[in-house]
């Protein structure tokens, strides 16, 4: 199952692809809006077969889409920017926080999985009872990804990283978590549509671009995210689907 293609088939608007911009860290693609997504690569390698590269703006938001999808880990990355550009959400009627400050008001005591390895996790291994990062590339206190059979089931709280739609891994990681555990899909790449909802998810933390401009210069000169937010431009915008029924299932 094809999670990211789900998403496609269940958009109905779509707009002209006005700019691509592929760095080293994020691709921005701008249609109805700005979206972003990680850059990320088949390998390490940052070339893959031939496609319409150079003639991406004459496509429409969601033929970029299409194109993406059916291609490598390369071109994921756009179909994944392109989706986020067509995501009309006002960020102004939500809230302004970033996605594991929220999981830490539900950690206390709890079994937690982190798929992806995140900066600032400190504060959430203090309020947990057991924290587990299950990474591709494990480094020092991580689990590799194979590991995520174990821990998976085990878990109260699970936090999957977005680009998990990019590699296409996120059906299987949603199959193996614990029937009941709170889900959280993670990152500045995640796609707020609440057709995610669907797939047994439970928060959707990312992000909204404010200001195209400064966003697609740092995006063009290689920023990390942390540089991008510093420099504007970006909010970071929280869904969830039913609090009540988070608090409900974590409660002792």
């Amino acid at each position: 199952m094809d999670i990211l293609d789900s998403i496609r088939q269940g958009l109905s608007e779509d707009a002209p692809v006005r700019e691509v911009r592929r760095g080293l860290s994020w691709t921005a693609v701008v249609s109805r809006r700005c979206g972003l997504a990680s850059t990320m690569t088949q390998g390490g390698c940052c070339h893959e077969a031939a496609g319409r590269e150079g003639s991406l703006t004459e496509m429409s938001a969601r033929e970029l889409i299409r194109y993406g999808i059916e291609g490598g880990t390369a071109k994921r990355s756009l179909a994944l920017a392109a989706l986020n550009s067509l995501l009309d959400l006002d960020p102004h009627r939500h809230a302004d926080i970033e996605g594991l400050e929220l999981v830490k008001k539900f950690a206390k005591g709890k079994n937690i999985s982190v798929i992806g390895h995140f900066p600032n996790l400190e504060g959430l291994a203090r309020e947990a009872e057991n924290l587990w990062i299950i990474e591709k590339q494990p480094r020092p206190g991580d689990h590799p990804e194979e590991k995520g059979s174990d821990f998976l089931p085990r878990s109260d709280i699970v936090v999957i990283s977005s680009t998990t739609l990019i590699n296409n891994t996120l059906a299987g990681i949603l199959a193996l978590a614990r029937e009941g555990s709170v889900k959280m899909l993670l990152g500045p790449s995640t796609p707020l549509s609440p057709r995610l909802f669907d797939y047994g998810i439970d928060l959707l933390a990312g992000s909204v671009v404010t200001d195209p401009q400064p966003v697609l210069q740092s995006v063009g000169e290689g920023a990390s995210f942390i540089q991008l937010k510093k420099k504007g431009g970006i909010r970071f915008v929280t869904l969830v689907r039913n609090h009540d029924d988070i608090l409900r299932r974590l409660a002792p």
